[in-house]
This record gives C-alpha cells, structure tokens and sequence, in this order.
C-alpha cells in the first residue's frame, strides 16, 4: 500500500492543522474521534495539541483521541495482542525499564568499584550520567557495543585506549547488572517496545485510524513505526514544514546543519519521495508566506551563489519579522517581557518566547512577574534553585563547613528554618546569636566552638539554651558528614532527618507545624521528597564514602530534577523550549537567545569517542542536533508574527549572532531588501521601566541635634574626621551606631597594626636603656606572641610576618642609633586627656600616644603608622592635627608621667611598611621649626570647630568639604552616592 504521508507548512501551526483535520475526518460523529491514535513527540505536544482541539471545536465538549507519545509506547495503552507474532509475545514479556535515577546509581559503584582511579563519589556520580547517555544513544540507533573493540589503533593517543577500557563496564560489567535485576535499560525498551508495535500493526491493522504527528524520526526504531502508520489503511504522517519545491540541486546537497536534512533523512528511512507527499486536508491560518525567504536563509553552502539575486522573494515575506538586538541579557529579557505582556492587552491574543536558553528563560519569567503574570516554562525549574532545594543544600554544606558562622547564618536565614519555635522568636533569638558570636573573627569549629564563643559572651542564658536546642537538631548530621566510611543511605536519612527537624514551627497562636508538612507540601518540596525516596531505594548497597563528600554527591544527584508547577500560569503566554514549540501556534512568537552556543548550541565534545571513533562506531555526528535545531527554528520563524531578539553581551562577554541571523542578513542584503523597525521602541521601552523621567538627587543630611546630646568628649585621632566628615561623628557619638564586624572576619590592617604597635612597645618597656645583645630576637618573639593572638590564616604566615621581619630588624638597628645619639623613650602607649573650655561646657580631647621620647633637645612625640603616613602639608594645614594636638596636651600636663617644662622639639611618623624600605622616619616641619606655634594653631583649630558645634545650628555635614575621607562606616547612611552625583551641596 502507498504510505499517506502529508506535511503541514511550516507557521500553519501543526497542533491546530491537525485538530481541524482530524475533526474535519470524523464528521461530527464523536465517537469516530474517540477512536483515532495520535503519536506525538512527548507529552507536553499532547498537551498543546489538546488545547488546540479546544480551539478547533470553539469550547464544545469532545471525546479526544488518544494522545500518545511515542517514546512512552504501553503495550496495554496500545493494545498488543499477545500471541500474535513472535515478536508481541516478547515485547509482552519483557522486562521494566530501569529508572534513571537508579541507573545513574548503579553505573556509579561501578565506576568506584574500578579502584585504579582516585574518582570521589560525585565524579562518579557524573561520570555514570555520561555512561547513561552514551548507552541511550547507541541503543537508540540499534548498535551493540561489541564494535567497540578495534575502534582504537595503537598509534593512537594513550587516552583513548584507557577510555576503551574505561568502557568495559557498558560492555561487560552493566549488561551482567542488568541481567541480575530482569530490567533493560530505557531506550533499548522503547526501541524493543517501538518495533513490537510496529511488527503488532503490520500483522493485524486497526481498524480505526492511526496518525503520527510532529516527528522528526530520531531513530531507526522510531523511523520503523512511522513506515508501518503511514502505510496502514487508516494511517497517516503529518510531517511539519517539509519543503516540496526547494530546488534539486539544493536537496541532494543538504548537510546535517539544513532543517530538511531531519525530513530527508526520514523520508528516505521510509522509502518515500519527496513529490509524494501531499498537503495535510485542513487550510492553514492565513499569514505571510514565509517560505522562500526561510529556504533561502537555510541554503546549503554549495549553492549560496544564489544569494546574488534571490528568485522569487519580495518584501511580503518579511510582514510581521522584527529584529531586536539588545545589549544585554538583561536588557534582552525585560524586551521579550514587555512584547509577551503587551499581546495581553487585545482579549484572545496568544504569545510565546521559543528559546533553548534557560538563563533568559528564567529572566523573562521573573520580569513578568512585576505584572502578577506567572508564565509556564516547559522546562521547569531546576530543583537545586527552588526554596525547598536551596534549604536541603544549605542543610548539606552546615554540616561540611562544620558549623562555620557563614554556613550557619544562611541555614538558620531561610524561611523553612524555624528550630520547632515561633519564627519570629526563632529569627530573633539568631539575629542575638549573629551579634554576639557570629560576627567578627571566626570561633573554633564545629557546634562546640559556637558554644565556647557564646560562652565566653554575656548573652544571657536564654540564648545558651537556644543554641543547645538548635545543636541538638543539626550535630547528629554534622557529626556523620565529618566521618569517614559513611553509607550514604544513612548519611541521607540524617539529612533528611535534620532538615524536617530544623523546619518544625509553631504558629502565631502556638500551634505546632511538623517539619515534614512544611518542608514537603509545595511544589519543589514533592520534588524534593521523590528525589529522596528514589536515592534511599538506589543507595541500598552503595559503599562507603568519605563523609565530607556527602554535599558534592547529593548535588550531583540533584543535577536534572526539576519542578513545574501543576496550576496558576496564564493561559495566554507560554515559555517553550524549541522541540515543545514544534507544534504549537501563537499570534506572535518571540524567538529569543539567536546567539552563535546557544541557539543552536555548540556541539558537545563527547567524553568517550573521538569524531572519528564516532562515525566509524556509527554513531551520528554531533551537527545532527543542528539540524534538528533548524529545522525548530525554521518552524517557528515562519509564523504570522515573530520578532528575533539576542544580546550583543552576555555575562559581560561579547556574543556573535546566530548563524541563522546572518544568513537572514545576507539574504536581504542581496534582495536589496530589509527588516521593518519595530512599531515600538521595545528597548526604550524596557529602560524606562526602571528609570524615572526625572532624577531629583536627595538632599545631603543635616542633622542638628540637641547641644545637650552632642559630644563632650573626642580623641585626638576623631578630630580629623569631625573635620572632614561630621557625620560620622554624629552617627557613631549621638546616634550610637556602631558598625558590624564582619562574618569570620579575617584579620585586616587595623589588627596587623595592633600587633606591630603592641609589639613595639613591648619591646620598648622591657628594655628602656641599653639594648640587649639579642634585641632583633628578642623583639621577633614579642612579635610572635602578638601575632599569635591572630586567628590564623594564610595571610599572616606568607605576608605580614615576612613584613614584620624586616620591620624589627630595621626598628632595632634605628633605636641603637638614637640611643647612640643620646635619646631614649620615656613612655609608650601613653593615655593623655586635656579639658578645654566651650561655650556649651568643658570639653575633653583624649589620645593615646604610641611613645614619648626624651632627646637632647626635648621631647619627640612619635607616631606609628603600618599605612598611609599624613603629608607635611596637610599637617601644616590643620586637616591632620593629631601629633600637634598630642604636642599641646604634652605642654598642658596632659600626659601623666612627662616631665613638665620641657619643650616638644620634634614630630615624627615611623612608617613601617616592611616592604623594599622596610621603615622610614618621616617628621614634621613646622615653619622655622617652632613647634610651640604648631601647637598652639591646632589648639585654636580646635577650639572653634568646638565653638562651631555648640551651636544649635550647626550641622553635622557629611562631607562638607567635598573630599571623602579614606574609610567611612557611614556613608552609606548617609547616602552619599545619592546626593554627591547629583552635585549636592558643599
């Protein structure tokens, strides 16, 4: 019999063609509908073609076809007749397919069960899915892997014979496995089930009618089945946009990059020529006749000479193609919203983003949802990314980081952590852990290290008791992840165990919420508890692993779970991948992510067999899924309104344009024609979502408190800030903002700092006269018992102790010059305080000075500095008063212990850096060298910027002067990038 082979053009939506065919053939009888066998590519086109069945029929009730997807073939679904041919009665007999995840499971023990490799337990979690695929794809073209013996000559690289032997376990070891389980693996059971059925309806044709829709014919199994439908007696092909009258010349030269070569390939599997083919009996919509323009951008490369003068295509085929290119992703995917959400504004009218990026997908799902508009996504979402599966990471890596305060705060953050009390109180209890314990330089490890700091805190025992109970949930797993030889049946249960334990609750009014309730209930928490009772039967016999490698593996495990949502999306707008848009049709379809890797993809380098293994092995080549993927585009680029978007930059990195973009782009360059701008300014658009029409910068604060609530009291080193940025000062003294020390606060310049200044002065009141024979010895011990207060870390060890080295041993030979020269320290680390009168009352300046020396001409005030040293300048100046301000409490008996009457004769700063000049001595140069004039300029200074700020008025600017100070903890409470770029006040 002649095989019935039609093909739907490509833009007449396959899904809605077909509907009004099928209907069209069952004459109003509904039952005559109810009896026709659709096969379809998956069960997401099962879907749309339903809805497309809504549509053709206008809303009435139907008794639909059944719907089957022809990868999923159920001998009961299709009706095998047992008995009837030899191979039925196998198919009948034959046994389940094995789950993936538990084949994913079983390959990896084999590959850990090799021992010549150090592979961990998560490597061979990956490299069993890769084994996995490579079984799915040999299986699916109908190869044994009996070829692979000989594929690999000896000249040849090392690496591919140790791959080969690598593979034994897919060709000696898995088959044996699979044997002792009576399973076979998942497409050599659809390819067995594909061509049972196949062999069932050539044997005994049904009597009612049969049709194959959307299929591309991946695999000789499938290709088999297609031939027996089309040539049933009520069977028939739907093929989707297969182009009859591309010229013969381009047809035979079509390459695995064409979107026909699928079509040829199948075509020529089916025995059936291309002029055979008819039109499927159901009008398409009307619409822009695409058709040449799309055969002339996919023209083989042999015959683009045609590109010179295109035959046939005028400007009618580009009504409704629109070009955006965007210069972001971000950008890309706040466009493709704004053009799915304006379709919404028409009732009835249908949109679509068609894209194999699930980045952008993401994207554009997001930005909708600033218009409470919840998009399907074909995809799903990966469960690893959901809250439910966040939270079991966040479970995992507190136990791997031992409870580190980081791993804690972002486990005991998330919404599901509630430690079975109220979560209010729970939050409340955890922001009082934060500040007393896990903020500033890191405990010991483990729970004991957090009890050890709290401990040693005064947060009062509620708070002990609390860490006990949170302990108590999260050490039994903890304690296992730390272990070695752990089976991670178990090592999954406790994870299990402890995150329903730690997701307990209480309501508002004291009712308790089990953990599992609320960690299971929604929709990535179904997800969640599948893929955990699928790893619990899969882990049954696993061996051993190293308890640290528990979070890697259960990550590993977590790769390809996905959640979708069963409800709640619109019904207008739909988010597909490339293969689930085959069939579908929408008034306007944004085809989205047109750059070269993504659409279409890179051909995957393939972990086992080299290309020409491959082709001698008789494998396809990796450019088939070009094809396939140009042939989605073809489909989708033909319909009535479709705009091409992709961004020029992703992730900050240049992009090219899809190679079908610049053939589209050749092709109208040699028409002489070009593509419509867009009705609207989509990108403008975009940007003005986000941006006001007019920016007006906040004012700089000004706040004036109370003369009452001011300070009354500033050290020396605070005077140079309450000049440069009185906030500050206003934040930390009337507003008693204190900033938070980082989590695991590594040690930074201001402890480097204390330990080299405590370090000196040590040495210096251990030996105020002469030296020691051993001084640099001396002095590098004191340094080691200050650097050890440190917490450890890399830094110290590599950098600031090197730096201090070279700090002592200059530091030593300095002072025994001095004290050569006749000058000595009388006092270190010395505290001073001076009051000065105000109109608002005393006020006090306090410092501490680093050290005191006596010389022979008088006393030398020296300050340390390991950073930036202050220039003579901006001494001189007043914007850095410290060592004059120390110089006038020396002469107004500030300082205890100094002897009174003796003049201040020098300024100095020691800067030491350790670095090529390890130390330097830089004084301060007074004009004519009178200190006593400096001294007194800074006390006048002082004495009006304490005038000036007992008066009600005056505010506490931040910044006034317009130079922002090196550090500042408070600027952004002051919001300086706000009003600053905007030109604020002075």
């Amino acid at each position: 019999m002649t095989p019935r082979v039609y093909t739907i053009p490509a833009g007449g939506g396959v899904a809605d063609a077909l509907a009004r065919g099928l209907l069209a053939q069952a004459a109003g009888d509904p039952l005559a509908l109810g009896a026709m066998t659709v096969l379809l590519p998956n069960r997401r086109v099962g879907t749309t073609l339903r809805d497309a069945f809504l549509r053709a029929a206008e809303g009435k009730p139907l008794l639909l076809p059944r719907l089957l997807p022809v990868g999923d073939i159920d001998a009961d679904a299709l009706g095998l007749a047992a008995g009837e041919t030899p191979a039925v009665a196998e198919a009948l007999e034959l046994p389940p397919a094995i789950q993936p995840r538990q084949r994913q499971i079983l390959l990896a023990r084999l590959v850990l069960a090799r021992g010549d490799q150090e592979v961990g337990a998560d490597q061979a979690m990956h490299l069993a899915a890769a084994l996995a695929r490579l079984l799915d794809e040999v299986q699916a073209e109908g190869l044994g892997f009996d070829r692979l013996d000989g594929l690999v000559p000896a000249e040849l690289a090392e690496h591919w014979q140790e791959t080969l032997t690598f593979l034994r376990i897919v060709t000696e070891t898995w088959p044996e496995v699979l044997r002792e389980l009576d399973a076979l693996d998942p497409a050599e059971w659809r390819a067995r089930m594909t061509r049972a059925q196949a062999e069932a309806w050539t044997t005994a044709p049904p009597a009612d009618p049969v049709i194959a829709a959307g299929l591309l014919g991946t695999n000789p199994a499938e290709i088999e089945l297609l031939r027996v439908v089309a040539s049933l007696p009520q069977g028939a092909l739907v093929l989707p946009g297969l182009d009859r009258f591309m010229d013969g010349e381009s047809w035979d030269q079509l390459d695995d990059g064409h979107p026909q070569q699928p079509l040829k390939r199948m075509l020529e599997g089916l025995r059936v020529d291309r002029t055979a083919v008819a039109d499927w009996p159901a009008p398409a919509p009307g619409g822009p006749d695409r058709a040449v323009l799309l055969r002339e951008v996919m023209r083989p490369a042999g015959t683009t000479d045609a590109w010179r003068d295109p035959v046939g295509l005028d400007a009618a085929a580009l009504a409704g193609l629109v070009r955006i290119d965007c210069a972001t992703s971000q950008e890309e995917a706040g466009v493709i919203a704004l053009l799915l959400r304006e379709v919404l504004e028409t009732p009835g009218r249908t949109a679509a983003l068609v894209t194999p990026d699930r980045d952008l997908a993401r994207r554009v799902a997001a930005q909708l949802t600033r218009w409470q508009v919840a998009v399907d996504d074909s995809a799903g979402r990966p469960l690893a990314d959901t809250p439910v599966g966040a939270y079991l990471r966040l479970v995992a890596d507190v136990a791997f980081r031992d409870a580190s305060p980081l791993s804690v705060l972002a486990l005991l953050k998330h919404p599901l952590a509630a430690g079975g009390e109220p979560i209010g109180l729970f939050r409340e209890a955890l922001r009082r852990l934060e500040r007393q314990v896990l903020r500033g330089p890191a405990p010991e490890t483990g729970i004991a290290g957090l009890k050890a700091a709290l401990a040693a805190s005064d947060a009062g025992p509620s708070l002990d008791l609390w860490l006990d109970k949170v302990a108590a949930i999260l050490s039994p797993f903890i304690d296992a992840v730390r272990g070695e030889d752990q089976s991670p049946a178990e090592l999954l249960r406790l994870h299990i165990e402890c995150a329903e334990a730690l997701a307990a609750a209480k309501s508002a009014s004291g009712d308790a919420e089990p953990g599992p309730a609320r960690l299971w209930r929604a929709e990535d928490g179904e997800a969640a508890q599948t893929l955990a009772e699928e790893l619990l039967a899969g882990f049954d016999g696993f061996p051993a692993i190293p308890g640290p490698d528990w979070p890697g593996l259960f990550e590993a495990m977590m790769d390809g779970a996905v959640v979708r949502p069963r409800w709640g999306r619109h019904p207008r707008l739909a988010i597909l991948g490339p293969v689930e848009a085959r069939m579908a049709r929408f008034d306007r379809i944004v085809l989205g992510g047109l750059n070269e890797g993504t659409w279409p993809s890179a051909p995957a380098a393939d972990p086992w067999l080299s290309r020409p293994m491959r082709r001698q092995f008789g494998l396809p080549a990796p450019e088939r899924r070009i094809g396939l993927a140009a042939n989605d585009f073809a489909q989708a680029a033909a319909g009535a309104e479709v705009v091409l978007t992709r961004a020029e930059k992703v992730e900050g990195t240049p992009t090219v344009p899809s190679r079908w973009l610049l053939r589209l782009q050749a092709v109208l360059d040699g028409a002489g024609l070009a593509l419509a701008p867009p009705q609207r300014d989509w990108r403008a658009l975009a940007r003005h979502i986000d941006q006001p029409d007019a920016v007006r910068p906040v004012a700089p604060p000004k706040p004036k408190p109370p003369v009452a609530a001011r300070p009354r009291r500033l050290s020396v080193t605070q005077i140079s800030v309450w000049m440069q940025d009185p906030y500050a000062i206003y934040a930390r003294m009337v507003l008693g903002l204190e900033p938070l020390d980082p989590i695991e606060a590594e040690p930074g310049a201001a402890e480097r700092g204390t330990a080299i200044h405590d370090a000196l002065a040590a040495f210096l009141q251990a030996w105020p006269e002469a030296l020691p024979p051993d001084a640099l010895d001396r002095l590098l011990a004191l340094g080691r018992a200050e650097f050890a207060r440190l917490p450890p870390g890399p830094d110290i060890r590599t950098f600031w102790w090197p730096r201090f080295v070279r700090i002592a041993a200059w530091f030593v030979e300095t002072e025994a010059r001095l004290r050569t020269a006749g000058r000595r320290t009388i006092l270190t680390e010395q505290k001073g305080l001076v009051t000065l009168p105000a109109p608002a009352g005393p006020f006090a300046l306090s410092g501490i000075a680093d050290r005191i020396d006596q010389g022979p001409d008088g006393l030398v005030v020296v300050d340390y500095k390991t950073g930036i040293v202050p220039s003579n300048p901006q001494i001189l100046a007043g914007h850095q008063p410290q060592l004059p301000l120390e110089a006038m409490m020396i002469r107004d008996g500030g300082f205890p212990g100094v002897p009174q009457g003796v003049p201040v004769a020098g300024l100095e700063h020691w800067r030491l850096s350790g670095a090529a000049t390890a130390g330097e001595i830089k004084p301060v140069k007074p004009a004519e060298g009178d200190f006593a004039a400096l001294a007194e300029q800074a006390l006048a200074g002082l004495h009006g910027l304490v005038a000036r700020f007992d008066l009600p008025e005056t505010p506490y600017l931040s910044q006034p002067r317009g130079l922002a100070p090196r550090f500042s903890d408070y600027a952004h409470l002051a919001r300086v990038k706000e009003w600053s770029a905007g030109g604020g006040e002075e």
